[in-house]
């Protein structure tokens, strides 16, 4: 039992993804999955408890137990945290704890990866839009999905193909009759720039004569655990991964897809080792003499890493619905299980027809906190299911609100269990030619974010810093938390819209001044506005004195091609890097590769200079926004005057110039400079 002294008023933020709020005070936080029959799912839905806390007035609290566990934050004694793990007989010395001291908050979940390691970062390609279907008949419908995204020009870097797909559950190959041609089909996937994942569990279907020979191998060999409790799935008890031949058994299993080309997977399920219920233990052993107590955590370790190491030096694509502290070594994308397909707090009363009530796990706006949370615990990378689950299909709204929030999330990957891909209009969906042509935009703002997001990944070694930052940890001094807006990085203030027929937004203001995305308003900080957000609109906006790197507006994937002339891919080339700046302050940013752009302001006159990377060097084109009708008199590189293009679209193809246009994002000028390093000076 700790009970670390609190201040009454800061809040408290990790331990890991919730539906319900992004601030723990006032909460109590289960560290494993228990009973709730008040939900619809029958569990407190906790996938990934961390036993990590972050408070905001600048200290950090990590207590390095896996055994169950309980944090009350403040919810009995407003200046008092009550933390009490079970430990039993197998942790008789007591608790080993950390704690962490910092500047900003933001900054203690660097020390807590200096105890339990760095996150390891997926594939570039993986931070792509991915879309699947959550059934597919056969290869066909895969080979046909491929061709129609290329074709409607949705920006896209991967598929994975969620089960069937198999003879069984895990029986480790293609079922010939729906899938004749494996090699050809995966060939065709890369051809067409996407990288493929596909479903996994831990098990051995029991029932189904495909998996009849990979069991009698494991039962001969001990390969499940000696004592097994409840069996929470529909397949078998799960693999015992501590035993060192099942384990290496397992992996030489999984590399029948990665010699074929498979890149990376989704891994469900696996979350059946649950220490209890009803009171009592839920007993279970494994090889290594761990039972429950423990291993209701650490069995995802060992399940995560034997399909990590299969993966490329380079990353791949790991998606994970449960995790344990330390799990980010192993390039974990994580996803919050089966939300609602519907716009549904979490615990709201939710209406399947006319009269079946449920209380729902909860939809859009658990997944905007669900996400936030796991960010300062240790998870930089999530990916809900854009659109929902249960309850599946979800409507035109709530599916364009989603995949306007998941294009600002640290990973975007969109399907549902009703099979909604954009492109296809139902009558039950309600999707249009509208609404694709709004995704089209979305994901493609997501893929050209890349070069942004890629750095702030890549920082995370050094400053630890989450990409999606809980707003009132990014700002404590505010002492604001709200749910539903964020900080993406330092320089994009993202408020989504997550409520039913609304058409504004309510948005905190920090410090400094802010420019909408969309129209290039400068908006004065430190004050609430209510936005307009029509259903097309994400409210998203860039702080003032920040430069936001994206990639070239045709670009079509991160993942390599051999179609470049159908397929416009960064893989083969980089490409023109773009420089979107939001006036008001000096700006400076170093880009993973070497790349460095920076902005200064003298007076009226703008100073933009380009120091070239490994990557990025095909030059720049700046676009400055929030102009207003102040053209500029005279536009110099390296000395010498630029010349001035009549309009935007010209300047495309040139390889240096200028222009301006008062009716483009508040007035935007747009200066294009060849390869190289520069100087370009803007006078009035």
């Amino acid at each position: 039992r700790l009970r670390p002294q609190v201040d009454a008023q800061e809040a408290f933020y990790g331990l890991g993804a919730y539906l319900d709020s992004v601030n723990h005070r006032g909460r109590v936080r289960a560290m494993q999955l228990e009973l709730d029959f008040e939900l619809e799912s029958s569990y407190n839905e906790a996938h990934a408890p961390i036993p990590f806390v972050l408070g905001t007035s600048g200290w950090g609290l990590f207590v390095e137990s896996p055994f169950p566990a309980v944090f009350d934050m403040a919810a009995q004694v407003p200046d008092r945290a009550e933390i009490v793990f079970g430990t039993g007989p197998l942790s008789a010395a007591g608790l080993d704890f950390h704690l962490f001291a910092a500047d900003h908050p933001l900054d203690l979940t660097r020390q807590y990866y200096e105890v339990t390691g760095y996150p390891k970062l997926p594939a570039r390609w993986a931070l792509g839009p991915w879309i699947w279907r959550d059934e597919n008949d056969d290869q066909a419908p895969v080979l046909s999905d491929i061709q129609i995204i290329r074709d409607e020009d949705l920006a896209t870097s991967g598929i994975w193909i969620d089960r069937p797909y198999a003879s069984a559950v895990n029986s480790f190959d293609f079922e010939l009759g729906m899938f004749p041609e494996p090699q050809i089909m995966i060939q065709a996937i890369h051809d067409l720039g996407f990288r493929l994942a596909l479903w996994h569990t831990p098990y051995l279907d029991a029932s189904d004569p495909a998996c009849a020979d990979l069991r009698a191998h494991a039962l001969e060999n001990d390969f499940f655990p000696p004592q097994t409790g409840l069996m929470l799935n529909h397949w078998s008890y799960p693999m015992d991964l501590t035993h060192p031949a099942a384990y290496a058994w397992w992996q030489e299993l999984i590399r029948r897809y990665t010699d074929l080309g498979v890149e990376g997977f989704k891994l469900d399920y696996a979350e059946d080792v649950v220490p209890g219920g009803f009171g009592a233990r839920n007993v279970w052993e494994f090889a290594d003499g761990s039972d429950e107590r423990s291993m209701h955590a650490l069995y995802q370790l060992f399940y995560h890493r034997v399909y990590a190491e299969t993966l490329p030096a380079s990353g791949g694509f790991l998606l994970g619905r449960g995790a344990t502290y330390g799990d980010q070594v192993h390039g974990l994308i994580l996803w919050p299980g089966d939300l609602d397909a519907n716009m549904l707090e979490h615990r709201e009363q939710g209406h399947a027809g006319t009269d079946d009530e449920y209380v729902a796990v909860g939809g859009l706006p658990a997944s905007l906190i669900f996400g936030l949370s796991l960010g300062p615990s240790g998870f930089p990378f999530f990916g809900a299911d854009t659109g929902g689950y249960r309850h599946s299909p979800p409507d035109k709204e709530c599916f364009s609100r989603w995949f306007e929030q998941t294009a600002l999330s640290s990973v975007m990957q969109v399907g549902t269990s009703s099979n909604d891909v954009p492109w296809e209009f139902r009558a039950d969906n309600g999707f249009d030619a509208e609404m694709l042509a709004w995704y089209r935009r979305y994901a493609r703002l997501r893929m050209r974010l890349w070069p942004y997001e890629w750095t702030l990944a890549e920082n995370i070694a050094s400053d630890g810093r989450p990409i999606q930052r809980p707003f009132g940890l990014q700002y404590p001094e505010l002492g604001q938390h709200p749910d539903h807006q964020y900080m993406f990085g330092d320089a994009l203030l993202v408020a989504p819209v997550v409520e039913r027929g609304a058409r504004v937004k309510e948005v905190i203001f920090p410090p400094g001044a802010w420019f909408d995305w969309w129209t290039g308003e400068r908006i004065e900080g430190r004050q609430t506005l209510t936005v307009s957000a029509p259903l097309d609109t994400l409210p998203l906006f860039q702080r003032a004195g920040s430069i936001v790197p994206l990639l070239r507006p045709s670009i079509d994937s991160l993942a390599p091609t051999t179609r470049p002339e159908e397929v416009d891919s960064y893989a083969t080339d980089a490409g023109r890097l773009y420089a979107r700046l939001a006036p008001g302050g000096d700006a400076d940013f170093l880009l993973f590769d070497g790349t460095r752009l920076v902005s200064q302001e003298q007076g009226e006159r703008l100073s933009l200079y380009v120091l070239t990377g490994e990557e990025f060097a095909q030059g720049v084109h700046f676009t400055v926004v929030g102009c207003g009708a102040r053209r500029p008199g005279r536009v110099t590189v390296d000395g010498q005057e630029l010349e001035e293009v009549g309009e935007l679209v010209d300047l495309e193809g040139r390889e240096e110039g200028w222009a301006f246009s008062e009716d483009d994002l508040s007035g935007a000028l747009h200066v294009r400079v060849g390869s190289g390093s520069h100087e370009v000076t803007i006078s009035p």
